[in-house]
């Protein structure tokens, strides 16, 4: 029999077959459940925080998803919430060993930093990944030998096995295209990014031929804006879009910098970027000349 919810209480989504195997998400759905309870109830950060025996600082960054979950600090406040259903319970407890499990990339800790740890969490779990770069092709797009050269230009003095981690860690992250629930990919790229020949003249045609091979994949979209189109709406730099369909989780908006990275959550921010990505589309050249312009490309290098 299946007992109905507590009044006032969300329903508990299935969490576990969303999640698409990050622990990254997992966390911010967790959090995320944790705060509609509380905010349900009418209960304040201060209060929960007292009854885990902690401070309210600690109940708004596991909200936010930024720590590791206790079993025992999720079932108090559950039933301080007044979640007594037991399946619903169980719900949520079951996952919170699964939202502690270290995600596949924390094999390269050594090669990965903090502030880029989340968005490889993040792109695991999207169901759309949208992105627009200025100066290099997208990560989930490069050859090896092309992501050599990028990892050198950033890391010059970086011993060759440290290169071939930082390598081995963007490869990795390219097999979730081959998965059967792969997210939709979007790319639009400058068309300097085609004609600068990152690692060489022989490397960049390897590079172009591997794009004209990718965008043949059903969910491997990418268009070029020419020089032609001159100045465009993206002028403060790239960015990326990533969506997360029926998890219950915001878009989330991608910048990264030289030494950190910046995430947008706020609608009014995340609208603004997309306004601007649907700008981009319109001035790139259209999806049917992506083949054409990469072909011609090659004979021209």
């Amino acid at each position: 029999m299946t007992v109905a919810p507590a009044e006032g209480v969300p329903q508990l989504p299935d969490l576990a077959s969303q999640s698409r195997r990050s622990p990254t998400v997992l966390r911010l759905l967790l959090g995320t459940q944790l705060r509609r309870l509380r905010e349900s109830k009418h209960i304040r950060l201060e209060e929960a925080g007292h009854a885990i025996r902690a401070s309210h600082s600690k109940i708004s960054r596991m909200e936010l998803g930024r720590v590791g979950f206790r079993r025992r600090d999720v079932a108090d406040l559950l039933t301080l919430y007044g979640v007594g259903d037991e399946a619903e319970r169980e719900a949520l407890l079951s996952l919170v060993a699964q939202a502690n499990v270290p995600g596949w990339w924390h094999k390269y800790d050594d090669v990965l930093p903090s502030w880029f740890e989340a968005y490889v969490g993040l792109e695991q779990a999207a169901s759309t990944i949208r992105c627009y770069e200025v100066q290099f092709v997208p990560g989930l797009l490069q050859t090896p030998e092309y992501a050599a050269a990028v990892v050198r230009l950033g890391h010059p003095d970086a011993p060759p096995e440290e290169v071939e981690r930082r390598v081995r860690l963007r490869m990795d992250r390219q097999e979730l295209l081959a998965r059967p629930d792969s997210p939709n990919l979007w790319a639009v790229i400058d068309e300097a990014v085609l004609r600068r020949p990152a690692g060489g003249l022989e490397v960049m045609r390897a590079q172009i031929q591997h794009l004209i091979e990718m965008v043949d994949l059903p969910r491997v979209t990418l268009q070029v804006i020419p020089f032609s189109a001159g100045g465009h709406a993206a002028a403060g730099g790239p960015f990326s879009i990533l969506r997360f369909a029926g998890v219950g989780l915001p878009d989330v908006v991608y910048l990264e910098q030289l030494t950190s990275a910046i995430y947008l959550e706020k609608r009014e921010d995340i609208d603004r970027y997309l306004a601007v990505m649907e700008r981009l589309c319109i001035q790139a050249r259209p999806l049917a000349d992506t083949q054409r312009i990469l072909s011609r490309l090659l004979t021209e290098l």
